[in-house]
């Protein structure tokens, strides 16, 4: 489906928890045809009895009671339909919300994240006119057209057939054009998303622009994709823009053509003023429906566009699909005396690009601190994401616990690790916010403890808001290196047995670098560490040290050893001063 049109059956799942709405707003919508179509009929009949001096009070009562009581099963209707609208937005938002967090972290590396938010957001609305003035407008106008059509044979077949002519050929033209809708809407869309995506780029990097005099550069790049969503939805505008006067110009037609002839009936007897009245009444309710149904086609082929770029996100598997039935409890290390995690041979490549680790072995015992090293590119950060399974290895295994850990499943696995990245993120709101982010039981004292331990309690004490104080979109409002060790302080929290740290002192002055080796040393005591960094001077005290180069394993030693043995540890402990 993701790749094809999705029909209507694909709109179902949408609409089936609303189902008995659904079924009354459909007993409303008929008991409102049926009055509006008795209308002509008492009209017919007081033109009737005023030719024929006769008394009217009771046609009139009975044509005013059908005007209000249509009125108000309308109104009943239109909000039941806005009620359900509203209820299929709020479910698919939060369904499709739920599914993109749940995506592989390969499609995030794929996907532009303005696209993703089109689709949450614009792409989710278009499926409230669906509903509203869409599919069930066409179920109602078809209600309306059958009753008028048969009362319309009944008055006088011959107007019925030119009417039927003039409306014929004119809704044929409208709806062949109509059927363009659905593919245009959803280019349009798509336009949409990537202009979205260019804004959210500009603005997650403003002080980056504004730093490299970008500003402009920046501006034609969302100035473009403005255009292009333009242009996308102009040529939408230019379909919808015919559609609607060939209707309207079908319509016209047919009420002139009736009037016409109709007069010529009404002059040789053949029908009375009454009844060519009602008729026109007839052919009112008759090409009213048949308007909106129109309209509410290409509203219905719009939404659908929309359904399936929703559809296409949908259908992507989540993470979680693989995932073994293993139970959780299988990853217990008071229950096993198996290396806490070890690296057999494994090789792997991103998506699209060429290996980028070759038969990569090593082990991690219980309680060690083991620190990975080597150039930039060398592969080291792909080792902490390939534990985590955020990718799968192409070869060979990795084991945690003495799991293989494609046999165990993800929330298991990463209830016992800890992750720092290496551009940790902050998320924006409150100190409290990001530290409950990994352990949301935990209590005000818990929460100054883990801010002590990484030195951040300066935070706390800054504002009056203590823990409630804002940190800024992306936290912004603290500084690099306390975003970093507020990352490890929400990490710490969750107390992991695992700690996965990816240049935890990256951003620290040295000063906050001692504070933080400190704390690391402190939490090796009750975890396995493995810190990827840069700064040897972080990780010099490490139980192992695995050099990576090219995404190979060099040499594994302790500092003094490596020194010694490997020329490219010694060179890079020669470039950081560490030796002479």
């Amino acid at each position: 489906m993701a790749a094809g049109r999705v029909g209507l059956r694909a709109l179902l799942p949408y609409l089936r928890r609303h189902r008995g709405t659904l079924v009354v707003v459909g007993v409303l919508s008929v008991i409102a045809a049926g009055a509006a179509l008795v209308q002509p009929v008492l009209i017919r009949d007081v033109l009737d009895r005023v030719t024929g001096h006769r008394p009217v009070a009771v046609p009139v009562t009975g044509l005013v009671g059908l005007l209000l009581a249509g009125a108000g099963l309308r109104a009943v209707r239109d909000y039941l339909l806005q009620r359900t609208a509203e209820g299929v937005v709020l479910t698919t938002r939060r369904r499709l919300a739920r599914h993109l967090l749940l995506l592989p972290i390969a499609e995030y590396d794929r996907r532009r994240t303005g696209d993703l938010l089109s689709r949450v957001g614009a792409d989710t609305t278009l499926l409230r006119a669906v509903v509203t003035s869409g599919l069930f407008e066409i179920v109602s106008g078809v209600v309306m057209v059958a009753g008028a059509l048969v009362a319309m044979a009944v008055v006088d077949p011959l107007l019925l057939a030119v009417a039927l002519v003039a409306l014929l050929v004119g809704m044929s033209v409208a709806i062949s054009a109509s059927r363009r809708t659905r593919g245009l809407s959803a280019e349009a869309q798509a336009r949409l998303g990537e202009m979205t995506s260019a804004v959210e780029r500009a603005i997650s990097a403003a002080r980056t622009i504004r730093a490299g005099r970008a500003e402009e550069r920046e501006a034609a790049t969302v100035a473009h994709g403005a255009e292009e969503a333009y242009q996308a939805g102009m040529r939408l505008a230019r379909l919808e823009a015919v559609v609607g006067p060939v209707a309207d110009t079908a319509i016209q037609g047919a009420f002139l053509l009736v009037l016409g002839v109709g007069g010529v009936r009404v002059a040789s007897g053949a029908i009375s003023v009454g009844s060519l009245v009602a008729f026109i009444l007839f052919l009112f309710f008759l090409a009213m429906p048949l308007g909106q149904a129109l309209r509410s086609y290409t509203q219905l082929q719009t939404g659908l566009g929309a359904l399936q770029r929703i559809e296409e996100m949908l259908e992507i598997p989540a993470e979680a699909a693989g995932d073994s039935t293993r139970t959780p409890q299988a990853l217990d290390a008071s229950a096993s005396t198996a290396p806490a995690v070890t690296f057999d041979g494994v090789s792997f490549g991103y998506p699209g690009d060429g290996p980028v680790l070759h038969d990569i072995s090593f082990t991690v015992p219980r309680g060690s601190r083991i620190a990975l090293v080597g150039p930039s590119g060398a592969g080291k950060s792909t080792v902490l994401a390939l534990i985590e399974r955020f990718y799968e290895v192409s070869g060979g295994r990795i084991l945690v616990d003495g799991f293989d850990i494609r046999d165990v499943p993800r929330a298991a696995l990463r209830a016992r690790l800890g992750y720092v990245e290496q551009e940790a993120p902050v998320l924006a709101g409150t100190l409290r916010d990001n530290l409950l982010l990994t352990a949301p039981e935990a209590t005000d004292d818990e929460l100054l403890a883990a801010l002590a331990e990484v030195n951040l309690s300066g935070l706390v004490t800054r504002s009056a808001d203590g823990l409630g104080v804002q940190v800024g979109e992306g936290g912004v409002l603290l500084s690099g290196g306390e975003r970093q060790r507020l990352a490890i302080a929400r990490t710490l929290l969750g107390n992991a047995p695992i700690l996965l740290l990816d240049e935890p002192t990256s951003n620290l002055d040295a000063r906050n670098e001692a504070a933080l080796r400190a704390a690391i040393a402190s939490a090796a005591v009750r975890r396995t560490l493995i810190v990827v960094a840069h700064r040897l001077s972080t990780v010099v005290d490490s139980d192992r040290i695995v050099v990576i180069d090219a995404g190979r394993v060099v040499a594994i030693g302790p500092h003094l050893e490596l020194l010694d043995t490997s020329p490219l540890y010694r060179e890079l402990a020669t470039h950081q001063l560490l030796v002479s």
